[in-house]
């Protein structure tokens, strides 16, 4: 069973709508993002990271960036380190590399979840390939995951200077 597969079916068994998107080939989130034509900050890019040791899941939105050291205060851990795509890959046996969708609780890894992408009306994510993006709301998404909520980006326009 693919990504896409297990996604749908696990989204369809708990009732929850959604809107499969097919897209050209895209590596990045800001990328899918364009394609899928959803405004970069509503697009939610996954980030691996390791808390203390422990494989966990990042979700940001796609014009930001994960301020691990905020994270690690907020939730007072004392290392939060980005993983590396060969020590995360085989978690995914189902998903291209790089392109997990933010359901970290099918894969048995807690998530994080950024409060500007909880505060959406809807969130977009890749869904297991670079081509297949998913649409829903992203009350069912939290509803689902049980994420952790916090404040813990660090937003690229702003660093960018894009006020």
């Amino acid at each position: 069973m693919t990504c896409l597969e297990r996604l749908g079916a696990y989204l369809r068994e708990n009732r929850v709508s959604y809107t499969i998107h097919r897209h050209p080939t895209a590596y990045t989130a800001s990328a899918v993002a364009a394609y899928e034509h959803v405004p970069p900050h509503t697009f939610a890019k996954v980030v691996m990271v390791f808390i203390d040791g422990r494989l966990a899941m990042l979700v940001v939105p796609a014009d930001a960036r994960a301020d691990l050291a905020r994270l690690a205060e907020i939730i007072g851990a004392r290392e939060v380190c980005l993983a590396d795509e060969r020590e995360f890959a085989p978690v995914f046996p189902d998903c291209e590399p790089g392109a997990m969708p933010p359901f970290g609780n099918l894969y048995n890894l807690p998530v994080y979840l950024d409060c500007d992408l909880a505060a959406c009306e809807t969130i977009t994510f890749q869904a297991g390939t670079h081509q297949d993006a998913i649409s829903m709301r992203s009350d069912d998404f939290i509803r689902l995951v049980r994420p952790f909520i916090a404040s813990f980006e660090r937003d690229v326009r702003m660093l960018a200077g894009h006020f």
